[in-house]
């Protein structure tokens, strides 16, 4: 057990003393402040009335000794005496006022380590108005004040964890702007760990099956994604007032305000820093979305993870509920995810380290995603590429380790051209719309995924084999779509 004893008793020390009772250990103060050693009984706390100089007031041992009185030459005194006394213990010394040189200097000599009231204003003052996540979180503030309406927070289309978990905190910063906003989305959640998210937690998100009308919202946000009409229904006219995102650039991004950070592993990682500097305590529900969507998209602290990303999930945690995010990582696979899983191992095609799989139609997109997670454990395997058709276009997920690949940039190089795609070094998706093509009766089915599987993997491979020589962007502020999924 810690034994703390605190030496004197400013605002300071009586605003640490009530933190230190909360914690296990014994806390004795000595204070020569008239009344004040009542008040801390009354209030619970050991306390003795008398000379904080004098060792007659003092307990017959301390591990911890904090001095914390108004005058830095009392202090120092003080901090003597009970370095004297008690050698061995950890001694913390608050500087106190009119501190001149040579006593702090003193100070610091004895000092285990020393509290300075100025710098820690100067620091508190500077971390408020001016570093750059300070001016950041201002100019949010002032985006979402300045809202005539409400506002819709618009995830990408069939939104994953880390889209669901950062449209709920921005909602919720959002409220503290007084303004109103609903958390939107075009598609279906599909995904069994996306849909036990949802329903485990009762979220209350609204399914878009046409764009909102012109009096709708006051202004629209975008999260997990970057651009209207890319992965997302809206029209490309859109006029966007927000973007939050965390995938790489590619070209810029047009908005009232934009933060994209490529060097985060989570968009949910930026949101958390918003919560955390406005001194919003998340509710469970909200602090277990934005640690799920953390966990997943740097794959449990392994993939594109940033010390932001660990400093994020420790703040998120003492509000987690761990029981219920079991519950959301561990749900039952459905008929549908299996089946393809198993044609995806049937129609494998595997060129050195890359597989490919052309899975034919699908009735959840989602599944591609676990099939390429899957497959991606294979022996010899690197890289995982699984693609099917649904609704008239073909969706592709990949998924890769080893770094010999990025992912994101090959499918850009190799599907762009042919509709749409994007993503991280190991994990990109793809959409490429088939026209005219999804018309063949289904008789010619065979050969339509015969024509899929030419347009998709012969353009990969010939990607891999001959790779573009195009520049890339090196900013935090991003163009494609995450496609995560």
């Amino acid at each position: 057990m810690v034994r703390r004893l605190v030496l004197g008793c400013t605002s300071v020390g009586g605003a640490l003393v009530e933190t230190l009772v909360d914690r296990p250990g014994s806390v004795l103060v000595v204070t020569d402040r008239k009344g004040r050693a009542d008040d801390f009984r009354a209030d619970g706390v050991a306390a003795t009335e008398g000379d904080p100089n004098d060792p007659v007031n003092y307990p017959e041992d301390a591990d911890v000794i904090l001095v914390a009185g108004e005058d830095a030459a009392t202090n120092r005194d003080v901090a003597s005496t009970a370095r004297s006394h008690f050698p061995e213990a950890s001694l913390v010394v608050y500087l106190g006022n009119d501190s001149s040189e040579s006593v702090r200097a003193e100070i610091e000599s004895m000092a285990d380590e020393v509290i300075d009231p100025r710098r820690i204003v100067a620091d508190h003052v500077f971390e408020a108005v001016g570093s750059p996540q300070s001016e950041r979180l201002y100019r949010l503030m002032r985006v979402l004040r300045n809202l005539d309406g409400r506002l819709a927070i618009v995830m990408h289309d069939n939104p994953d964890p880390d889209a669901i978990a950062s449209g709920l905190a921005l909602q919720a910063i959002a409220r503290r702007a007084n303004v109103d906003a609903d958390v939107c989305y075009f598609g279906d959640i599909s995904h069994q760990e996306n849909r036990a998210l949802v329903n485990l937690l009762d979220l209350d998100l609204r399914v878009l099956d046409a764009p909102p009308g012109p009096e709708e919202y006051g202004g629209y946000a975008l999260v997990d994604h970057s651009r209207p009409g890319v992965n997302d229904r809206l029209p490309p006219e859109t006029t966007i007032d927000i973007v939050v995102d965390h995938h790489p650039p590619r070209a810029p991004i047009e908005a009232t305000f934009v933060d994209l950070r490529s060097g985060v592993g989570a968009t949910s990682t930026l949101l958390t820093e918003y919560l955390e500097r406005l001194g919003i305590v998340p509710d469970t529900r909200v602090a277990t979305a934005l640690l799920f969507g953390i966990r997943v998209d740097t794959k449990d602290f392994t993939r594109e993870v940033s010390t932001a990303d660990f400093e994020a999930a420790a703040y998120l945690f003492p509000n987690v509920d761990t029981d219920l995010l079991h519950r959301v990582e561990t749900p039952s696979l459905t008929p549908e995810t299996m089946e393809t899983l198993a044609r995806g191992i049937a129609n494998r095609d595997v060129r050195g380290d890359i597989l490919t799989s052309n899975v034919g139609d699908i009735r959840e997109r989602d599944a591609l995603a676990q099939a390429a997670d899957h497959l991606l454990g294979m022996e010899g395997v690197d890289v995982t590429i699984v693609y099917g058709l649904m609704d008239g276009t073909v969706y592709v997920s990949g998924r890769a380790h080893g770094g010999r690949i990025d992912l994101g940039e090959m499918f850009r190089d190799a599907l762009s051209p042919i509709g749409s795609a994007g993503g991280h070094a190991d994990m990109a998706g793809a959409q490429i719309p088939l026209g005219i093509l999804d018309d063949v009766g289904d008789d010619s089915r065979e050969s339509l995924a015969t024509i899929v599987t030419d347009i998709v993997a012969g353009r990969v491979f010939e990607t891999l084999e001959h790779p573009p020589s195009t520049p890339k962007l090196n900013s935090d502020v991003t163009f494609e779509f995450p496609l995560d999924e």
